[in-house]
């Protein structure tokens, strides 16, 4: 029991502990805020993975466009609703 209240009040085990809390709980850097910072990557690079799909979609859509005058007429109605002029256009919103 001396020998472990001797080690607790050494000067160096002091320091480390203390040092170890300001780094776990009061630092920039803090456990929490790695948490939220890999919480936030993880995001992020889902989102990165999912626009690089859509960007490989437009870039095979926009071939499309070049050798298809008909996909491109297909593409401007149903994106952008455009019409001939001597067309009706009806949007159908489904409620969920």
């Amino acid at each position: 029991m001396h020998r472990l209240f001797k080690i607790i009040k050494n000067k160096y085990v002091i320091a480390s502990f203390a040092f170890a809390a300001w780094m776990l709980f009061f630092d920039r850097n803090d456990l929490s805020s790695q948490y939220k910072y890999h919480s936030q990557l993880q995001e992020l690079e889902s989102e990165k993975v999912f626009y690089s799909k859509e960007i490989e979609k437009v870039q095979k859509d926009l071939e499309g466009f070049d050798n298809d005058p008909k996909q491109l007429q297909k593409f401007a109605r149903e994106k952008y609703f455009m019409k001939k002029d001597n067309e009706d256009v009806y949007v159908i919103i489904r409620e969920q």
